[in-house]
């Protein structure tokens, strides 16, 4: 497989946010399925696009999966603060999992936060049965950092987000 990371393409948009839908809910990270609210956000692709990087990993033609790169603090942080750049949002598609895609575009990122003025940090949150995505980034050198953990709707129900974070 010869994968090409790049940005998004506008006609892209709907397909990725499908590709992000799809792997969220195969792998059962939302707690009320179909009805999850979060689903919106993941098919948004537009708008993450408007606010942040959205990179996809491609195949000649073939949509293989997608992540979104934030370059700082802003209306698509979750965890970022200044000297910060954020990873969200990363899906592969089923048929492209075991190939590398995940890697391919986490390292994508981490070269694009290299090249951010200022920034000294790479900072993300996933979710405690994400286990496939864990190894991707210890073995790309990122860090637990208990300290950052945190619930995104703690009112609603108790899922708490485990955060990584790489010094670059």
């Amino acid at each position: 497989m010869d994968i090409v990371i790049r940005q998004v393409a506008p006609a892209e948009h709907e397909a990725l946010g499908d590709i992000t839908a799809r792997a969220y809910l195969y792998d059962g990270l939302l707690d009320f399925g179909e009805s999850d609210s979060y689903l919106d956000e993941l098919r948004d692709v537009a708008k993450r696009a408007a606010a942040a990087e959205v990179l996809v990993a491609v195949d000649g033609e073939r949509l293989l999966g997608g992540v979104t790169f934030v370059p700082g603090p802003g209306p698509m942080a979750d965890l970022a603060r200044p000297g910060e750049t954020e990873i969200r949002m990363l899906a592969v598609a089923r048929r492209a999992r075991g190939r590398g895609v995940g890697g391919a575009l986490v390292r994508a990122c981490v070269e694009r936060a290299r090249a951010v003025e200022g920034c000294t940090t790479v900072v993300l949150s996933t979710q405690r049965t994400m286990n496939a995505a864990h190894r991707v980034y210890e073995r790309l050198g990122f860090v637990r950092t208990p300290e950052r953990d945190w619930r995104p709707l703690p009112d609603l129900y108790d899922i708490t987000l485990l955060t990584y974070q790489l010094t670059l």
